[in-house]
């Protein structure tokens, strides 16, 4: 799902560099790009559950206002994907609700 030849931007000249753990499954990333685009890329659309009605939401602003995609990034719940950029070794996993800390304080 990357746009590999864009007309204006020119051809993707990045190489995958980083993997990065969601919900169990090992994802080949570039390191640095957003979160929320390399989910998008290998095809995962659900970032988290609302906390009353368990609905699926995913990228909705895609510039950080909103917090449809948040996930929990590194036990640290309600971190914006859109914005977060991609480190070699994240786990990641969707988020529900409000999301339980599960990092260090």
């Amino acid at each position: 799902m990357r746009v590999l030849h864009h007309p204006i931007l020119g051809d993707e000249t990045r190489k995958i560099d980083a993997t990065i753990i969601v919900d169990g499954r090992k994802i080949p990333a570039i390191e640095g790009e957003p979160i929320a685009a390399t989910l998008l890329s290998a095809g995962i659309k659900k970032f988290r559950e609302t906390q009353k009605n368990h609905k699926p939401r995913g990228i909705f602003c895609a510039i950080g206002r909103c917090t449809d995609c948040v996930m929990t990034v590194d036990g640290i719940p309600n971190v914006r994907t859109c914005v977060t950029p991609v480190k070699d070794g994240m786990i990641i996993s969707t988020q529900k609700g409000l999301g339980e800390w599960g990092g260090k304080k």
